[in-house]
């Protein structure tokens, strides 16, 4: 594509006069896969079309490395819902540079889209591309930061830090299985305290995900290994469902004539008189 034909397309979506061309100029400008419409598509994040954005984070995610720097510098500290799709940028491109911005995103960010994107970036880092060295104290840094998230206030949080986890704790099988094992036992432990099901529903996916993955994964290693760890990844499933059941149960209102409303309604009168 010649430089003519790349200032055509990003001058379409600065002069684009409706949402509608709006999205249609930068999802051609995206499909073109350029570095010099970085800086035109991650404008476009910002311009409350979600359509648009979508088409924006998209284009920069193919567009990969180049597009690392210029969004860690650009990023809208006042737009949070720019801030939530460039993090979604990052998540997906996926490089370890983004690590610091994500991790405090995560923790710290008031909006919880931007916490939710940051937390699922935090399991997409392509940990192969640091230095050996900066490896193990980088995942020991996101894991802290999911186990944390994953007790976030909102439950969509909450469930964008499952799905991290589960992704950090495929890269962890082999080479820390202890902090594998610390993902799985945070699991069982959130699926007590956890009042939202859909969260609920997927920790059982996380830990049927990464149970597979380890079986097929480990089938060259030791048996040992495999034995002690495919063990810790199994769970009783029906006594889980009755629990959930039971929680649920609880949770439904009572029909009207019945006798445990009474109960509750002098329980409620008896605390009130005393």
């Amino acid at each position: 594509m010649t430089v003519n034909q790349a200032q055509v397309l990003i001058r379409a979506v600065e002069q684009a006069d409706s949402s509608t061309r709006l999205l249609e100029a930068v999802q051609q400008l995206s499909a073109a896969c350029l570095t010099a419409a970085i800086p035109t598509l991650i404008a476009a994040l910002g311009y409350n079309n979600p359509g648009a954005a979508v088409a924006a984070v998209d284009g920069l995610i193919q567009i990969g490395e180049p597009a690392v720097v210029p969004l860690l510098e650009l990023l809208d500290g006042y737009n949070y819902g720019a801030r939530a799709w460039a993090i979604r940028a990052l998540a997906g491109i996926g490089d370890p540079r983004g690590l610091e911005m994500l991790l405090d995103a995560a923790k710290n960010d008031f909006a919880l889209s931007v916490r939710r994107a940051a937390a699922r970036g935090l399991g997409k880092i392509r940990w192969e591309e640091l230095p050996t060295e900066q490896v193990q104290p980088a995942q020991e840094r996101a894991l802290e930061a999911l186990l944390q998230v994953s007790q976030d206030p909102e439950w969509v949080v909450r469930y964008a830090a499952v799905t991290g986890l589960q992704e950090l704790a495929k890269f962890l099988t082999l080479s820390h299985i202890d902090s594998a094992l610390q993902i799985l036992a945070h699991f069982d432990r959130r699926v007590e305290d956890e009042d939202n099901l859909a969260v609920i529903a997927r920790i059982w996916l996380a830990q049927k995900e990464i149970r597979d993955y380890t079986t097929e994964i480990l089938e060259s290693q030791p048996a040992e290994i495999v034995s002690n760890l495919v063990s810790a990844l199994d769970f009783d499933w029906q006594a889980t469902l009755e629990k959930l059941y039971a929680r649920k149960r609880r949770e439904e209102p009572l029909q009207e004539g019945d006798p445990r409303k009474f109960r509750e309604l002098a329980a409620a009168i008896s605390r009130a008189i005393a």
